[in-house]
């Protein structure tokens, strides 16, 4: 059984995240979404909340499963069984930091391989900071992100807006 991991903040999961999803679920046996602490950034949802999102707009794909984390990667992908790291690639800024990171995860792990899959095109330009500063502005969200969870989104935006905490 072929096992990828898919791993990021996913603050929030964006369509193009949820695409790269798609795409790589019908490569792989069994998906793991892994939602992963980034120390550079200060989340607008605590990790349980990406956990539920990212399970909720994933929960027609069956092969997909929702997991966060903690630890190194390397060693996540070792104790799940997973031998491939998948990355999506918005833009060539994008290749050079993630490569870095694929040489370091096989180093840590050298049975560990990183996929690139290239975002398509309509997700090019899209992040979750992007989506979070549309969101100050009251922009239309339905083609940034997927529509189960715009409420959340939008109430958290709201709450932030009146001074509450982000999480």
């Amino acid at each position: 059984m072929k096992i990828a991991i898919y791993p990021g903040s996913f603050d929030p999961i964006t369509s193009g995240h949820l695409n790269i999803i798609q795409r790589a679920a019908t490569i792989f046996d069994r998906l793991i979404v892994c939602v992963m602490v980034n120390s550079g950034k200060q989340p607008m949802f605590d990790q349980d909340e990406r956990v539920e999102m990212i399970r909720r707009v994933t929960q027609d794909i069956p092969n997909v499963e929702v997991d966060a984390s903690t630890e190194l990667l390397a060693e996540y992908a070792k104790r799940n069984g997973s031998c491939v790291i998948i990355k999506g690639l918005r833009a060539g800024s994008d290749f050079e930091n993630e490569f870095q990171m694929a040489l370091i995860n096989h180093k840590i792990n050298p049975a560990l391989d990183t996929m690139f899959l290239t975002a398509e095109h309509q997700y090019m330009y899209l992040s979750s900071s992007t989506v979070k500063e549309l969101g100050c502005y009251d922009v239309d969200l339905s083609d940034f992100l997927p529509e189960q969870i715009i409420p959340d989104f939008k109430k958290r935006i709201s709450t932030i807006r009146q001074g509450g905490n982000r999480t």
